[in-house]
């Protein structure tokens, strides 16, 4: 049996309608994924900027250093025996307090 010019025409239609939800689906899923993104990245940036204001609070003094300076200074405070032991010891109770 064949189908009719309008038949065809109404199936066509609504195959249109269709896929435009479908690519509205696409959208949604698109959004979704980007707002879920970007909150990482305001959590991270919040991280960096919390814990950037802790330095500055318990060493004011490291205003004064450029961008160069203090990363300097922080990898050789961080490359301290003393500085490793205990952020392994602040790791390992943090870790502990999961559980």
């Amino acid at each position: 049996m064949q189908k009719s010019l309008f038949q065809l025409e109404a199936e066509r239609a609504a195959c249109e309608r269709q896929l435009i939800q479908l690519q509205h689906k696409v959208q949604q899923y698109e959004n979704r994924i980007a707002y879920c993104e970007k909150g990482e990245r305001r959590k991270r940036t919040h991280r960096l900027i919390t814990r950037g204001a802790a330095v500055e609070s318990v060493a004011p003094t490291v205003k004064v250093l450029t961008e160069v300076e203090f990363y300097a200074l922080a990898e050789s405070v961080f490359a301290l025996p003393e500085v490793q032991a205990l952020l392994s010891e602040a790791v390992h109770s943090h870790d502990q307090g999961r559980t």
